[in-house]
């Protein structure tokens, strides 16, 4: 091939890249990812160790479990309360492990593994403690009703911390079975760390999945706050998938083959329906080599052509501004979890040298899907109409007042004297930004419409989960891997133009 042509074909090529290449020099990645997971140190509950980096925060609920004679005093406060919901904390965990296990050199690249690993530790640590015997799982901490009347730092509440479990007569298979996912996926990330724990953390994932599946019955002890809508059939399978990665035995493959039936078209991935997971996760088994597992990889396609636009079959709307739009009461739960679906399942499309997902007469390549995928994540940190960024530290231009009671209220270290149930409320109301800033949390994000005011009681647009910070995590050690691959490509091309 001629020089000529040759200096033709790049011109070309980097005109077809260059608005990626622009928007990733604007955004910076590996800043995003360390903020990100430094979010969970903001949340965690008990004593902090010495090297807490969120120094705004304190010891706290140190006597948890205790009127049971168990330590619960551990784990991760939910969201902006003071409240530790095992099941969506056992999910967080679960998107940690996920994103640790399909994105490590890029998470390690980016000098964040360890601090991942913590992350995911201090969640698993508490699931340890709170299955204190074959048949019981301590499920919450706190009175959420009361929890939620006071305004209050957790090193200062004094609201009743009661315990909720479930129990061979009091069951709730989809708690147990998430904590099982949790514990599996965890196991997996400390293999080569800590292989004793790593051990431990297989073993008890074992026992949970055991007592979910054999005293069945829907998990109803954080209602209304966390109720199951879609059954606790997802769990069972998101959990044997786990288990079957972790361990190889044959046991899970089976349940799953056996259970197959139960999986279906979805359009979201949640702390409550986790079959998108199952699908994606699956899906890779399949290409594998284990080719009966056909309707997981099936229901992988159904689930992109739900979200791509332009599909003839989508189900969640898009705003003006490209978000996807699943529904309002923090949405942006949903994109943070579907991106890291949509970024896996073409990770694992690759692998299996499949070119896209047909839908309908549209045919979207890996590429685009990859590309659809990382617009969410752009749209989040700040590539929106209002310019704004969805992770707070991020940029900036950020939401300013968090509904978080820790972060609204001066730290214990600048104002240690005691602040009670309602001496709070002067700082939920007072409508300016908030002393702390809790780095890394992604709130609930715009309405419909891409707009957004910034108002602490707006609870469903200014209130950051764990769950929602853990997709992220995974989502973007995933624009990391393709920005490494992009990188690759490039200088290769370099070479062979030489």
């Amino acid at each position: 091939m001629s020089s000529g042509r040759i200096k033709c074909l790049l011109v070309l090529w980097c005109m077809l890249v260059s608005p990626f290449i622009q928007l990733s020099a604007a955004i910076d990645y590996k800043d995003a990812l360390g903020k990100a997971i430094l979010f969970f140190e903001g949340q965690r509950s008990g004593k902090l160790p010495s090297d807490q980096r969120v120094i705004w925060r304190g010891n706290s609920a140190l006597t948890d479990g205790g009127p049971e004679n168990v330590k619960l005093n551990g784990g991760y406060y939910d969201a902006g309360d003071n409240v530790k919901f095992g099941w969506p904390m056992a999910f967080s965990v679960s998107l940690l492990s996920w994103a640790a296990v399909e994105y490590k050199s890029q998470i390690s690249t980016a000098s964040q593994l360890g601090y991942l690993q913590s992350a995911i530790r201090w969640g698993a640590d508490f699931i340890l403690e709170a299955h204190t015997t074959p048949t019981t799982l301590y499920t919450q901490v706190g009175d959420a009703n009361a929890d939620h009347q006071c305004w209050e730092r957790p090193e200062d509440m004094d609201t009743p911390r009661t315990l909720h479990k479930i129990t061979s007569s009091a069951p709730g298979t989809e708690a147990a079975a998430e904590a099982a996912a949790a514990l599996a996926s965890a196991s997996i990330v400390f293999h080569a760390v800590d292989s004793r724990y790593s051990s431990k953390l297989l073993t008890q994932s074992e026992s949970l999945f055991d007592f979910a599946d054999k005293y069945r019955g829907s998990y109803s002890g954080s209602c209304p706050f966390y109720c199951s809508y879609s059954g606790y059939q997802d769990e069972l399978l998101w959990a044997a998938a786990w288990l079957y990665k972790a361990s190889g035995n044959a046991k899970y493959l089976n349940f799953i083959l056996n259970n197959q039936g139960s999986s279906q078209a979805v359009n979201e991935f949640s702390w409550d329906n986790k079959l998108a997971g199952v699908q994606a996760l699956l899906s890779k088994e399949y290409f594998a080599g284990k080719t009966n597992l056909n309707e997981f990889k099936n229901d992988a396609d159904s689930f992109v052509c739900a979200l791509m636009p332009g599909s003839s079959s989508k189900q969640i709307q898009t705003t003006p501004g490209g978000l996807l739009y699943t529904r309002d009461s923090s949405n942006l739960q949903y994109v943070t979890s579907a991106s890291m679906v949509l970024f896996i399942y073409s990770k694992t499309l690759n692998a299996g040298r499949v070119s896209g997902v047909q839908c309908g007469s549209v045919h979207f390549s890996t590429s685009q899907i990859r590309a659809f995928a990382k617009s969410q994540v752009d749209y989040i940190l700040g590539n929106n109409p209002l310019k704004m960024s969805y992770m707070v530290g991020f940029g900036s231009k950020y939401p300013l007042q968090l509904h978080h009671r820790a972060a609204s209220i001066p730290s214990i270290r600048s104002h240690p004297g005691k602040i009670g149930c309602n001496d709070g409320q002067s700082w939920y109301n007072i409508g300016k930004p908030n002393p702390n800033t809790h780095t890394g949390a992604i709130v609930g994000g715009p309405n419909s419409n891409d707009q957004f005011n910034d108002v602490r009681t707006d609870y469903s647009h200014l209130e950051p989960t764990t769950y929602m910070n853990a997709a992220m995590v995974g989502s973007l050690a995933a624009v990391l891997a393709q920005d490494a691959v992009q990188t690759n490509a490039t200088t290769n091309m370099g070479h062979e133009a030489v």
